[in-house]
């Protein structure tokens, strides 16, 4: 009887073990990051170029999954993804932040705001993203806050979003972008202005 028991638990300890570290590669345990995986990193922002390839494990597939990205072949497009700012802290509704860059090595760019549910915060502002249709073809910047300020051409709401992550999508990227990334992408930088006690 008392072998039995040992099987039993044993089996019970390597099923709850293999199903928690699945559910914790798949970035799907509640409190784990599901954005911060990937091979490449530029500047903080990180991404996995197997994501829409037939190389991408069960793994990746399920992070793209919940965190609802397209998964396009990377010759079609490519996803950045980063929750901090350029200090390193974790990017909160409470703070306002300035996002700023240049021109993108690929044919049409977004930064679109999600929250840590990886869904689009619960808000009617209208305002979740910049892109390269509103951004123009120089240098640009957008305001991240909770409320629009007064002073800015571009702001995304972050109203509540609570904890939130940012993801940078390349449309169609140069050829140096995918061979490497490291040196032909510039990214979006990310500067908290102030902090408050907004949502």
């Amino acid at each position: 009887m008392q072998r039995v028991l040992a099987y039993l638990a044993a089996i019970v300890t390597g099923a709850a073990i293999g199903l928690g570290s699945a559910l914790w590669l798949a970035g799907l345990l509640p409190g784990t990051n599901n954005v911060a995986f990937g091979n490449v990193d530029v500047d903080g922002w990180r991404s996995d170029f197997a994501i829409g390839s037939e190389a991408a494990d069960p793994y990746t597939r399920a992070r793209v999954a919940h965190h609802g990205l397209l998964a396009l072949a990377k010759s079609e497009a490519v996803y950045f993804t980063r929750n901090t700012d350029d200090d390193g802290r974790s990017l909160s509704s409470a703070c306002t932040y300035r996002l700023s860059g240049g021109a993108m090595p690929a044919g049409w760019w977004s930064v679109t705001l999600y929250d840590q549910a990886s869904m689009l915060p619960a808000n009617t502002d209208n305002a979740l993203s910049i892109d390269a249709g509103r951004a123009g073809s120089g240098a640009w910047e957008a305001i991240i806050a909770a409320a629009a300020p007064a002073d800015t051409k571009h702001w995304i709401s972050s109203r509540n979003a609570g904890a939130f992550d940012l993801t940078l999508r390349l449309y169609m990227p140069d050829p140096a972008l995918l061979s490497e990334p490291e040196a032909a992408l510039v990214p979006p930088r990310i500067e908290r202005l102030s902090c408050g006690e907004h949502g």
